[in-house]
């Protein structure tokens, strides 16, 4: 009996001594596993992203920049192979073309996001959809579309302070241009030139005809619809007073050979642009892709209509054709790609 007093006073001391052992922290929370966003994409589709994206595949040379842009190049795993800014985009895994995607190398980065762009096909689109794979589609219509899509982009991929900053940088360019081309007198007649074989022009509803009107410009062509082709009597009737080609190469040909043919052509011998040597030359990747280099050719496109009242832009642009530091195009795809523009 006396044994009970002796049991009871142990029990208590090692409940005690369980009291007094330090409570291990708890397990910190898995943030990427609580992440969940909806968003709606340019395709109206509503998509739940579950758990903050760590391997995402783009399948557009401007959603790979708006990637990067945003700060997330390291979780880039797959890009096409005409993803080639900023030059890290080029050390990343190729998932095909921009029109002839491997779904089979989709599938082998094992991505938990993947960017998609309108002309990638809506059948392939699906296909990735059907194999469980999330799956954004960015398809914007102008310059305040792309804007769109980098806050798009930013709260899918948990990056929203990023993006908000970016788009306010950029909006913020956008008003500087507007607001010192507004002391320009005159709206100069501007021609935006994709090709020259046969001639082709940004015409109404296209992102150049947007970026020649806010540059303090009219469109030589604003009576045509989306990127077209034109004859050269129209061009002639047109008589632009600005020229702003797209740099390529053609077949054969050399660097800013497109600017070369107009200027040297003697049928243009009297169009405006040609006499006062008004042909300005443009990197195509900046000028064509829907990302924020957009700004860009929005700045450049006010230094090439109106230099002396736009300010210096940050792009570099061209002071006259040839002379700029042209990223070559293949002519035998223009009449492709211009086909995927217009599908936008």
């Amino acid at each position: 009996m006396k044994l009970l007093p002796n049991l009871t006073i142990l029990l208590l001391l090692a409940v005690l001594c369980i009291a007094a052992v330090p409570a291990q922290a708890a397990a910190p929370a898995n943030t990427t596993a609580a992440f969940e966003r909806t968003v709606i994409d340019d395709s109206g589709a509503t998509i739940t992203i579950h758990g903050e994206p760590q391997r995402i595949v783009s399948l557009a040379p401007a959603n790979t920049e708006i990637l990067f842009a945003l700060g997330l190049g390291d979780r880039v795993v797959g890009v096409t192979d005409y993803c080639d800014y900023p030059a890290e985009a080029k050390t990343k895994p190729s998932i095909g073309g921009y029109s002839t995607v491997s779904v089979e190398n989709v599938i082998a980065q094992k991505p938990d996001l993947i960017v998609a762009s309108y002309g990638n096909g809506a059948e392939l689109v699906d296909q990735l959809k059907k194999l469980n794979m999330t799956v954004i589609t960015l398809n914007p219509e102008n310059v305040s579309g792309i804007l769109n899509d980098i806050t798009l982009v930013g709260t899918a991929t948990g990056t929203d302070d990023n993006a908000t900053a970016l788009v306010a940088s950029l909006n913020s360019r956008i008003r500087n241009t507007e607001q010192n081309v507004s002391a320009a007198t005159t709206r100069p007649k501007v021609a935006h030139i994709i090709w020259n074989d046969p001639i082709y022009v940004s015409g109404n509803g296209t992102f150049q005809d947007e970026l020649i009107s806010m540059a303090g410009g009219t469109n030589a062509f604003a009576d045509k619809q989306g990127w077209t082709n034109v004859g050269i009597e129209d061009f002639i009737a047109a008589d632009p007073d600005i020229l702003i080609v797209n740099s390529g190469t053609g077949m054969g040909g050399s660097e800013d050979s497109v600017a070369q043919y107009f200027e040297n052509e003697t049928r243009f011998a009297n169009v405006a642009a040609i006499r006062n040597h008004r042909v300005y030359v443009i990197d195509s990747d900046v000028v064509d892709r829907a990302g924020p280099r957009i700004v860009d050719a929005l700045e450049i496109f006010a230094q090439d209509i109106h230099p002396a009242e736009a300010a210096v832009p940050t792009a570099t642009s061209s002071q006259g054709a040839p002379g700029f530091d042209a990223v070559p195009v293949l002519g035998a795809l223009v009449i492709g790609i211009v086909t995927v523009r217009r599908m936008r």
